[in-house]
């Protein structure tokens, strides 16, 4: 059985909007788009762009599962997920021109997979920073606080801005993944009551690990709840996750 769970919380550094976007949805059978997004915070109304590209994403999952199921024809899953990013490059820049939109209002990350439930198997990229947390292992990408966002290259062609990724992911035997934006990274404490010392490795695992609450919709509401009231921890920057587990 398959469970996916996701949750946004806006950091203790940000007053008015979350900027973090959280998406899944099925894209083919036996297939699910999970992704994250993190809206640039010195752009123009960050949580714009993230949401934005999010919608797109629905939008083109959307398509592709119908496509798939007229056609009868399944793509492999590395070529979904690039034709995934040519459809969400290609309609970002018609909107840019279309709505007239400066390129500091398009400022996201991108963290996206296509996991395949059946075979257990999935591809993903990562356009900018975040972590993608795999059976227990960590991937994080970081990108030094300077982001190559998406924005920054649609007035290029595609193949030349894909050619340029080298934050490619291909996994096998996947039971339990996740991805999230760099969010993750920043709890810390709220106040200057007295709480256990717990490290940000162990904040992770807790809210990453597990499966005794997967039935519960509000896995990660309770376990967010948990770090603050029990460890004194909130993240400073907002935070969007996406999990997926194959049990």
């Amino acid at each position: 059985m398959t469970h996916v769970h996701k949750i946004t919380s806006i950091g203790t550094f940000h007053q008015n909007y979350c900027e973090d976007y959280a998406f899944f949805r099925d894209i083919g059978e036996n297939r699910i788009l999970i992704s994250v997004m993190d809206g640039c915070t010195m752009g123009t109304e960050a949580y714009f762009a993230s949401a934005l590209i999010g919608k797109l994403l629905k939008k083109i999952s959307q398509e592709e599962f119908y496509l798939e199921y007229g056609s009868k024809q399944v793509l492999p899953i590395d070529e979904l997920l690039k034709k995934v990013l040519e459809k969400l490059f290609n309609q970002l820049k018609e909107l840019k021109v279309f709505m007239q939109l400066g390129r500091n209002e398009l400022l996201s990350t991108i963290n996206l997979g296509i996991v395949d439930t059946q075979e257990k198997t999935g591809d993903f990229i990562v356009v900018g920073d975040g972590l993608i947390y795999m059976n227990d292992l960590y991937f994080e990408l970081d990108q030094d606080n300077q982001p190559d966002y998406i924005g920054y290259h649609l007035k290029e062609n595609f193949e030349d801005w894909w050619e340029d990724q080298d934050q490619l992911f291909s996994f096998e035997n996947i039971e339990d993944i996740t991805v999230s934006t760099d969010g993750i990274f920043t709890f810390s404490k709220y106040d200057n009551a007295s709480y256990p010392e717990v490290e940000n490795h162990e904040v992770i695992k807790y809210l990453l690990n597990g499966t005794s609450d997967i039935q519960n919709e509000r896995m990660f509401e309770k376990k967010l709840h948990y770090i603050e009231k029990e460890w004194g921890l909130k993240s400073t920057d907002d935070l969007g996750i996406v999990r997926l587990i194959l049990a």
